[in-house]
């Protein structure tokens, strides 16, 4: 099937959309009214708006017990990149419908429906495939385009590919969920004998995870942070020459985008001592 153009989908998407009013239907109205009637003093009924139907008949809620904020883990990927895949088709395959399919044959080994796999390092769906074309489709939704470069790419663009981990996998990177904290620009990509030194800008809300030795994930790849430069507000690391072919990041020029995903445990550690635990443990 034919799909449209990711830019029309992308400007329809570059703000959040705002929520909309349902349409009051008369058998609302009514039953609203008569229930005003019925169970409301005239004083009051003119200063309250009517109860929506489905309030007539179900039960009030409980007091909320309190929530603390939790990021889910669903998928783990070590960061090592299993094989470059190519993007055949991106675009609308149905209205507000936003499809990629791509090309790969490692990653369709044991594939099924449902299964994540980090694209360029965002976690997606697979939503269809078919092991005689070699080919997978996922979906990508309207927050997904915007956290990340992904709405960039076009027919014949290479991304960088990994199955989530299995209990039986060998570790050989660190943990990284698939979700892209944000994207970073590559400003500066300079070889050294048979390796490529390159650095990467990145906002510093970002920058303060990111620490000389560290791990980070650059669309999907695991890499070693070699130095952080705080006034630059960048980071740069190191390519092998057996990484450089292996990963679609040394195919990219400055200027261009890519998905950042910082270590995880720089985030649990930042919440801790925002959240008061140290205090209290020093008061017990």
């Amino acid at each position: 099937m034919a799909l449209s153009s990711p830019p029309t989908f992308l400007s329809r998407y570059r703000s959040k959309p705002s929520s909309r009013t349902a349409e009051t239907t008369s058998i609302f109205a009514h039953s609203a009214s008569s229930f005003a009637q019925t169970h409301l003093k005239p004083p009051l009924h003119s200063s309250l708006k009517p109860p929506r139907l489905s309030s007539l008949f179900i039960k009030p809620p409980q007091a909320r017990q309190p929530k603390f904020n939790t990021n889910t883990i669903k998928s783990l990927f070590t960061g090592i990149v299993e094989e470059m895949g190519t993007v055949k088709q991106l675009g609308f395959d149905q209205d507000n419908s936003f499809t990629m399919k791509i090309q790969a044959r490692t990653i369709l080994e044991d594939v099924h429906l449902g299964d994540s796999i980090s694209v360029n390092g965002t976690c997606l769906t697979v939503t269809e495939f078919d092991t005689d074309l070699s080919e997978f489709s996922v979906g990508l939704s309207p927050e997904t385009l915007r956290k990340t470069s992904l709405g960039e790419l076009e027919s014949g663009s290479l991304v960088n590919l990994e199955r989530a981990l299995a209990p039986s996998t060998r570790m050989g990177g660190h943990f990284v969920q698939g979700h892209v904290d944000a994207t970073g620009e590559i400003v500066d990509m300079t070889p050294e004998g048979d390796s490529l030194w390159v650095k990467v800008k990145a906002g510093r809300d970002l920058l303060k995870y990111i620490v000389p030795k560290g791990f980070i994930a650059v669309d999907g790849t695991s890499l070693t942070v070699v130095d952080v430069f705080d006034e630059e507000e960048s980071f740069n690391f190191m390519l092998v020459a057996y990484t450089q072919q292996k990963i679609v990041i040394p195919l990219k020029k400055v200027g261009q985008k890519v998905n950042l995903e910082v270590d995880i445990l720089g985030k649990y550690v930042e919440r801790l001592l925002s959240s008061g635990f140290v205090d209290s443990i020093k008061s017990s």
